[in-house]
C-alpha cells in the first residue's frame, strides 16, 4: 500500500522501537478490511520487533489496536490511518514501542499523574489537518497512563455512527460516553480540563516570570518570526499564544511561499515551532491575552494579562494574534455550530458524503470548497451577497462546469434552520426581487473571510474601523512600546510571506526601541 519512498521511511524510524509490538487487528470481508489488513501486513514485515495478528474482536470493522507485547499499552485506530493520519500511525507505533515523546517532561509528569479512567473517543477524517494534533495528543496519554484508553475513529467510513452521535465536525472527541470537545485541541488543553488544578499552578509560574525585553503575543508565522529574529539579537524574549502554528494550521496546500513549492499548513507550522525553539524563547503554549496596558509601577514596561489571571511585564510588545474566520452573524448560525456548520471544508466534509450543503460566499476560498464539496456531496448550493463571484476566473469556470452545484447571486442568508440537533436548512432573501426562499440542507459551510484577534484591544491602541491594528513602517503601534505584525494589522494583503516579512519587521523595530530607550534611561 505504502509507496517505495513511504515504506523507505517507515522502515528506518521502526529502527527506533525497543519493546516488541502486537498489531491485533479485527477484520470483516469489505474491501476496506483486506485494504487495512495489507497495510498492517507490510508494516510487520518492516521489523522483527512488529507482528500482526487478525485475532481482535473489536465491534468496529476495520479496526485494529497497537499493543506493547505483554503490557495493557495501547491505542486504537478504526478504519485506516493514511492521509493526514499517517503520521499519527507512525508516532503512535514509534511510542508504544518504547520510543519516548519530546513533549516537556513536567507535562508528561502531569499525564501520569492523573486519577481516575478515562475512555476517549475521537471521529476524523483522512482530510483534516487540525485532527492528528487530537489524536496524537490522546494516543500518548493512552501510552503514559494505564488508567486512559483512546480509539480514534475515520467518520468517513463509520457514517451510520457518525450520523447516530450526531457528529458533524471533527475531530470531535467523546469522554466516557459524552460529548468532550469539538476542533483542535492541544496536549496541554486536553490535560488542563483534567486537571483541574492545572491552570492555576500555570498561571502562578507565569506571573513569577521577570520582565522580558521582546514578548511576542501570537504564535503564527508572523509571532513566530518576530520572536526568531529578536531571539538572534540575544535580547530576553518570550512567547504567548494559543498554539504556536497560529491559522496557518488551518491551511490545506501552501505553494507561494518563496524557496518552498509546495507544504501544507501544519507542516509548515511544525517547521515554525522548530525553528523557534532552536533559540532561547521561552514559549508558553495553551494561553490567551485579554488585556494590555502600560504598567504603571513599572517604568518603560508594558503589561499583558491573560485569560487565566495571569500577568506578564515586558520592555516591548510585539501583537500577531491573527485573524478568524469572519460568522454570518445570524439566527441559528451559533446554535448548530459543529452541528452542520462550519468554516472547514477540507475538516469536514468527508461527513456530508452524499448530503446536501451550501457554501456562504464567492471570493476564492467559499469557490474552492463549492469545487472541492462537489466531489464528495450530492449538491452545493454557492450562496453570494454581491451579484457576481469575486473567484479568480479559472476557479469559476471549474464551479460553472459542475453538474450538482447552483449558484446563488445578490443573496443574502438571513438564518440557518435545525431541528434542535442538527441544521436542516437555511433561508435567504433575494436581494433584487426581495423575495423570501427557504432550501434544505444538510450543512451550511461559512467562507467569508477573516477578522482580526484584535476585540481586547480595543480603546489601548489605534484600529481600523475593521479592528485592525494600525502601525508605521517600523510596525509601531499607538502605544509606546507595542508593535504588531500579521494579519492583525491594517497591512494589506493578508498572506503568509507577508506576515513572516511584517514580524521579521516588528522585531527589528522593538529592538531599535529598545537600544534608544536603554540610551535616554542611561543618559538620566
Amino acid at each position: 500500500m505504502l509507496d517505495n519512498s513511504l515504506a523507505s521511511q517507515l522502515k528506518t524510524l521502526l529502527e527506533k522501537v525497543t519493546q516488541p509490538i502486537e498489531l491485533v487487528s479485527t477484520l470483516d470481508d469489505r474491501p476496506k478490511s483486506a485494504e487495512l489488513a495489507g497495510l498492517l501486513d507490510e508494516i510487520a514485515a518492516m521489523s522483527d520487533l512488529v507482528t500482526h495478528s487478525r485475532t481482535g474482536d473489536d465491534p468496529r470493522r476495520p479496526s485494529f489496536v497497537i499493543r506493547r507485547a505483554g503490557t495493557d499499552i495501547e491505542v486504537g485506530f478504526a478504519g485506516i490511518p493514511l492521509g493526514h493520519e499517517f503520521s499519527s500511525l507512525v508516532l503512535a507505533l514509534l511510542q508504544v514501542g518504547g520510543h519516548p515523546s519530546k513533549e516537556a517532561a513536567d507535562l508528561l509528569d502531569q499525564v501520569r499523574d492523573l486519577e481516575g479512567e478515562f475512555t476517549f473517543e475521537t471521529y476524523f477524517s483522512l482530510s483534516c489537518q487540525n485532527c492528528p494534533d487530537v489524536v496524537q495528543a490522546l494516543n500518548l496519554m493512552c501510552v503514559l497512563n494505564p488508567n486512559i484508553q483512546h480509539v480514534a475513529i475515520d467518520g468517513a467510513l463509520f457514517q451510520d455512527e457518525v450520523d447516530n452521535r450526531q457528529v458533524m465536525a471533527v475531530p470531535t472527541v467523546f469522554l466516557n460516553g459524552e460529548p468532550f470537545g469539538s476542533g483542535r485541541m492541544t496536549l496541554e488543553q486536553i490535560v488542563g480540563r483534567l486537571d483541574t488544578g492545572a491552570a492555576e499552578r500555570t498561571a502562578a509560574a507565569i506571573s513569577e516570570k521577570d520582565p522580558f525585553d521582546v514578548l511576542v503575543v501570537g504564535g503564527g508565522p508572523a509571532g513566530a518570526t518576530a520572536a526568531i529574529y529578536a531571539a538572534r539579537k540575544g535580547i530576553r524574549t518570550g512567547v504567548v499564544s494559543e498554539r504556536l502554528g497560529g491559522q496557518v494550521l488551518d491551511t490545506m496546500g501552501i505553494e507561494n511561499f518563496a524557496s518552498v513549492p509546495y507544504t501544507e499548513g501544519p507542516k509548515f507550522a511544525a517547521e515554525l515551532e522548530n525553528h523557534v525553539r532552536q533559540y532561547d524563547v521561552d514559549i508558553m503554549n495553551a494561553q490567551h491575552a485579554t488585556k494590555l496596558t502600560p504598567a504603571p509601577t513599572e517604568q518603560g514596561l508594558v503589561e499583558v494579562e491573560l485569560a487565566s489571571g495571569a500577568r506578564l511585564l515586558s520592555r516591548s510588545v510585539i501583537i500577531s494574534t491573527g485573524a478568524r474566520w469572519r460568522s454570518m452573524n445570524v439566527p441559528g448560525e451559533t446554535e448548530y455550530r459543529n452541528k452542520g456548520v462550519t468554516y472547514c471544508p477540507h475538516c469536514d466534509g468527508p461527513l456530508f458524503k452524499g448530503k446536501r450543503v451550501a457554501v456562504i460566499g464567492g471570493g476564492n476560498s467559499g469557490v474552492e470548497a463549492a469545487i472541492d464539496l462537489a466531489g464528495i456531496v450530492s449538491h452545493v448550493t454557492l450562496v453570494e451577497f454581491d451579484v457576481e463571484l469575486r473567484a479568480d476566473e479559472v476557479l469559476q469556470r471549474k464551479l460553472r462546469s459542475l453538474p450538482n452545484v447552483e449558484i446563488l447571486l445578490g443573496t443574502a442568508t438571513t438564518e440557518v434552520v435545525g431541528d434542535g440537533v442538527k441544521v436542516t436548512g437555511l433561508t435567504y432573501i433575494d436581494r433584487e426581487s426581495e423575495t423570501w426562499h427557504s432550501i434544505d440542507l444538510d450543512g451550511v459551510f461559512v467562507q467569508i473571510g477573516l477578522l482580526p484577534n484584535t476585540e481586547w484591544l480595543a480603546g489601548t491602541v489605534d484600529l481600523t474601523p475593521r479592528g485592525e491594528i494600525i502601525v508605521d513602517d517600523h510596525g509601531r503601534a499607538s502605544l509606546p512600546g507595542v508593535f504588531a505584525a500579521g494579519d492583525c494589522t491594517a497591512t494589506p494583503f493578508k498572506q503568509i510571506i507577508v506576515a513572516a516579512g511584517s514580524g521579521a519587521t516588528a522585531a527589528l523595530g522593538a529592538f531599535d526601541h529598545l537600544i534608544r530607550t536603554s540610551l535616554v534611561v542611561d543618559a538620566v
